[in-house]
């Protein structure tokens, strides 16, 4: 498959992107892999890959592109580097995410290589509130969206995803792990009271016996059985939601 490296003009700046597509030649619906927090790395190429190769233009941008070309190692190996990344990751905002995603939909439309139309997206662990984010931002390009361990989608905050409800019309797939410190308890709950008032379709998995980070095959906490049975469940949502010419 091609793979090449963009760099799309973003608000603040050049936004190093790496793409991925079926070499058919034809255009293929465009998913967007938000990144999580440790950031671009060969494992996230990965997965643009197998995404790919199920028949879609796949985009990962380099979320932190304001801050430089941060590349952090993985598993991350000391305090010092937790601090920063976890630094990186606060450097963001919703607003930000959202100015960025208008860039890279605006990449797509001139995009021979991806179909316009329905676009897919998927974020993990800090781009859970982003997935949401696009789908209730852009609710007119995003037919699906699946996040996976997704924090920050439930707060107390003006600018929750959750409150964004009224406006998605995607259909949603939520993964979480059983024991994870970084979703309060109130997050699932109220997540689905958002979702259910609102009529928007989802599905919601609590995935037995997985802590945060189960999808990553470079953690200790990857759960092989777990991690499949998502990637099946996203592709299906794919399929279904944008389907193939």
């Amino acid at each position: 498959m091609p793979e090449q490296i963009e760099h799309i003009e973003g608000p603040d700046g050049s936004i190093e992107t790496f793409t991925v597509w079926p070499d058919d030649g034809v255009p293929h619906p465009p998913v967007i892999l938000y990144m999580d927090a440790p950031g671009i790395r060969e494992e996230l190429y990965e997965f643009c890959r197998r995404i790919a190769g199920e028949g879609y233009y796949v985009l990962l941008p380099d979320m932190y592109y304001r801050l430089g070309r941060l590349r952090f190692p993985t598993p991350i190996p000391d305090d010092d580097t937790r601090a920063k990344v976890f630094e990186a990751m606060n450097s963001l905002t919703n607003a930000l995410v959202m100015k960025d995603t208008r860039a890279l939909l605006d990449f797509l439309d001139t995009n021979i290589n991806a179909a316009f139309g329905p676009a897919g997206c998927i974020g993990y662990c800090m781009s859970g509130r982003y997935v949401v984010s696009a789908a209730g931002t852009f609710p007119d390009r995003f037919a699906a969206a699946a996040s996976l361990y997704g924090v920050g989608i439930v707060t107390d905050k003006e600018d929750s995803p959750h409150l964004l409800a009224p406006r998605i019309k995607a259909e949603l797939y939520f993964g979480f792990a059983e024991t994870d410190a970084f979703v309060p308890d109130n997050v699932i709950p109220d997540l689905e009271k958002a979702l259910t008032e609102n009529s928007v379709p989802y599905a919601l998995d609590i995935w037995p016996g997985t802590e945060h980070g189960f999808c990553f095959p470079e953690r200790v906490v990857y759960k092989e059985g777990a991690a499949e049975a998502v990637w099946k469940t996203v592709f299906g949502l794919f399929a279904r939601r944008m389907p193939q010419e």
